[in-house]
């Protein structure tokens, strides 16, 4: 059973937060060990499993990246450990903006750092934006999926430069 199904919820690239919190009050209630103290031990088993995949869920889904990967992941497009090959273009983007950032050492040049980083959000969202909001199960095709994809690995490559060499 996948974190969607467990929330009855539909699958999607956004889950509504009101509606998974809700979910998550419910299933931490039904699922939660201590309101099984006199089932069996097997049945005590069955619901700290249940517990924990609810936990799981409500993590992922309150983190709009790893709802992606989740998603992605489902459909059979994204793989734990793979090597994606990011584009060499938008690998000297990041090299530029690294040194861009060791260079600034003034309020203002932070600033305008600050705003390049930005720009570069924006830039990899817009894209994928609908997509992402806009997400139905068995009509969003699969090449909308890729670029998803792609997104994702952009992201998660500027977030490691951005944790890693930028501090501002």
């Amino acid at each position: 059973m996948n974190h969607f199904e467990l929330y009855h919820i539909p699958v999607s690239l956004r889950p509504d937060p009101a509606l998974v919190k809700t979910r998550f009050y419910e299933l931490s209630r039904q699922f939660h060990p201590d309101f099984h103290g006199q089932a069996s031990e097997e049945e005590q088993d069955a619901m700290l499993e249940k517990a924990s995949q609810v936990n799981m869920a409500y993590k992922i889904f309150r983190n709009p990246d790893a709802t992606i990967k989740y998603v992605l992941q489902l459909k059979g497009l994204l793989e734990e450990e793979e090597k994606y090959q990011l584009p060499p273009d938008f690998l000297m983007e990041m090299l530029e903006l690294n040194d861009q950032a060791l260079e600034a050492d003034t309020p203002e040049a932070k600033q305008q750092l600050a705003a390049t980083i930005d720009n570069i959000k924006q830039a990899l969202y817009e894209p994928v934006e609908k997509t992402v909001a806009d997400y139905q199960e068995g009509i969003t095709s699969e090449k909308e999926l890729l670029q998803v994809k792609e997104y994702y690995y952009r992201k998660k490559y500027l977030d490691r430069v951005l944790e890693g060499n930028l501090k501002i």
